[in-house]
């Protein structure tokens, strides 16, 4: 089942915000929003969702709580699902799947190329663009074997309400063989998918969860839960009983980032660290080393721990320009930040939420258009870089661009590997 089916039925639609500090100061008035999701009891709130006080809070010590963001059944079932063989060719790791239950499409087959619609949340980040580009060469491919018509793209740049404009678009034009969805928010872009999958074309939803399983295939990689507890696993055996963690995250209110931080939440509350607080830094370079340059003048921080590592070299920089040794450092598959790790010899790991994963929302396609089965949930294997393996990805990716993502599965397209390299 997709992570989000567990929340409470009645949603309220609320402004997605990007929430930094709101002061020169880390901590100081500096309470994050609560997740869109603003029915009671339905989200994390207070020091759960990340505030502060003055002193600053041990955002770990009490762990998360149950709620929409926070179900200990399916955070158990991730953490045991990274120990689990996936189905399906190591060497194809977007066609694999783990355990994987496939329902019959065989009521969409369809004769000749059929449209595909895709409703994107952006492209608004290096790891979203890493992705787009890799899906745009596999749709290439499949038109030219007369398997997909016309690829019809619409970006909702982020944007809750033009995204849902969007998707009502592609019901009202009647003409998508199928339509695919990477959701902005969970709680507010739920309606709009339940309307795509009422109006009888199939409806492949991936990367972002939504609260509904209407849809024939949900797609994502093991999932944020296993994404947090890499990292905040990472820390604990790297760092010293007492050792002090600054977590750095992006943005309230989208699951796969708030179950990031719960599982993070959870296995620093059964540890000996202390978590000097949480904040949000909208992914912004500039911010992110503000505030890490901040903790760093309040006191020693051993390790940082991020929900997403596109901004993980600023981090590092801060520590580079306070003249401070270098934190245990949780990053990600970026190849700044793997270039970094090398040329700095830290102590790291890249936690992955594997960017192949854009190749699967076309495959599932051409599947459902030819009436193969699919998994109702296909989960993809979700593995991080590690210092074993920090030079493996190097070198396959050692003329590809700061912003490019090690693990996005796309060396065998025919496109590779300008389309990547000229972005």
């Amino acid at each position: 089942m997709p992570l989000t089916k567990t929340a409470v039925a009645t949603l309220a639609v609320a402004t997605l915000a990007l929430a930094g500090c709101s002061t020169d100061t880390p901590g100081e008035d500096a309470a994050a929003p609560a997740p869109v999701d603003a029915s009671a009891g339905a989200g994390e709130t207070g020091a759960d969702a990340g505030t502060e006080t003055d002193e600053g809070t041990d955002a770990g010590s009490g762990g998360p709580s149950e709620g929409e963001f926070f179900v200990r059944e399916n955070y158990e079932n991730q953490l045991a699902q990274r120990d689990v063989e996936p189905e399906g060719d190591p060497a194809t790791p977007w066609l694999q799947a783990i355990e994987p239950e496939y329902v019959d499409t065989a009521e969409y087959a369809a004769e000749g190329p059929q449209d595909l619609c895709f409703s994107n949340a952006s492209v608004s980040n290096p790891w979203r663009v890493t992705g787009f580009i890799t899906m745009q060469e596999q749709v290439a491919v499949y038109q030219e074997q007369g398997l997909i018509g016309e690829f019809r793209v619409a970006d909702a740049a982020d944007d809750d309400n033009k995204q849902i404009s969007d998707i009502q678009s592609f019901i009202d034009a009647g003409d998508c063989g199928a339509i695919i969805i990477s959701p902005s928010t969970t709680a507010t872009l739920t309606p709009a998918v339940e309307a795509a999958c009422a109006s009888g074309v199939p409806v492949i939803v991936f990367d972002r969860g939504v609260n509904t399983d209407c849809m024939t295939t949900f797609i994502h990689p093991i999932g944020g839960y296993a994404y947090g507890a890499d990292g905040a696993e990472f820390l604990v055996d790297n760092l010293e009983p007492g050792s002090t963690v600054l977590a750095l995250r992006i943005l309230p209110g989208v699951d796969v980032l708030e179950n990031r931080w719960a599982a993070a939440q959870e296995i620093f509350a059964g540890s000996e660290l202390e978590v000097l607080g949480d904040e949000f830094t909208g992914g912004d370079a500039a911010q992110i080393k503000d505030l890490v340059t901040q903790y760093i003048q309040r006191g020693d921080v051993d390790g940082i721990w991020m929900d997403a590592g596109d901004g993980a070299v600023a981090a590092v920089e801060a520590f580079e320009d306070a003249g401070a040794e270098y934190p245990v450092m949780v990053g990600e598959d970026e190849m700044s930040f793997l270039r970094k790790w090398d040329e700095t010899g830290m102590t790291a790991i890249a936690p992955v939420y594997s960017n192949f994963q854009w190749r699967t929302p076309i495959e599932a396609a051409v599947d459902i258009f030819a009436g193969e089965q699919v998994p109702a949930e296909w989960i993809l294997p979700q593995e991080p870089v590690t210092q074993d393996t920090l030079q493996e990805f190097l070198e396959a990716n050692a003329e590809m661009p700061s912003l490019h993502y090690a693990k996005f599965g796309g060396e065998d397209l025919p496109g590779y590997p300008e389309a990547w390299q000229d972005r």
